[in-house]
């Protein structure tokens, strides 16, 4: 608690939003890490069992594997009777899907990178207006190291909302650009997998 305490002081009426934003933060980037993480080893598994299997698509029958290579794949070998179009469809469908898993989150490190800075803004002239009222209603006089000391108090939740913002904004872009390349991969080989179900021999992808 006595560290609450000291945040508490040091940022004012800010000090719970600006530690939610903060707790936010850390939850998402630790969550998308672990997950696209998961995702990325279970790819690359994957592509290793499909190459062992000499690179047949056909023999994939594994809908409920933890690989999204696996599981698509299965998909789309389960509907191997139908025309190539309905394929295509199922596949698109499922990886929309598979995008708004891989996206999860991502909006919401975004705001809190866009709201960070305003909530440390709004800290800082609070501050101030507190510093102000209660300069005007003392008697002492006001000496540099005064007014230093009180506007160093209101600058720190600006200084706290941007040191939120940065990794908030880095993450949401960072996990974005991963996601996005998760799912190419996985474009690229359910289209091997639809090719090869059309009788077009195609090789696996290392």
């Amino acid at each position: 608690m006595s560290l609450l305490n000291q945040v508490h002081q040091q940022l004012g009426l800010m000090s719970w939003p600006l530690i939610l934003c903060s707790v936010i933060t850390l939850a998402l980037w630790l969550e998308r890490s672990v997950a696209l993480l998961w995702v990325s080893l279970s790819g690359e598994q994957a592509k290793k069992k499909l190459r062992q299997s000499g690179g047949s698509y056909a023999t994939v029958q594994d809908a409920q594997s933890k690989s999204l290579i696996l599981r698509g794949c299965s998909l789309l070998v389960g509907h191997k009777d139908s025309d190539k179009a309905i394929r295509e469809d199922l596949a698109g469908l499922w990886l929309q899907q598979q995008s708004r898993k891989l996206h999860s989150g991502l909006r919401i490190l975004t705001l809190v990178g866009v709201i960070s800075p305003l909530l440390g803004l709004l800290g800082t002239v609070l501050g101030l207006i507190e510093m102000f009222k209660s300069i005007g209603l003392s008697s002492d006089p006001v000496t540099p190291a005064l007014l230093a000391d009180g506007l160093g108090l209101a600058m720190s939740t600006t200084a706290a909302g941007l040191l939120i913002a940065l990794p908030a904004i880095a993450g949401a872009q960072l996990f974005g650009l991963w996601a996005d390349r998760l799912l190419g991969k996985l474009t690229d080989e359910l289209n091997q997998c639809n090719l090869q179900l059309e009788g077009v021999q195609i090789g696996v992808r290392s």
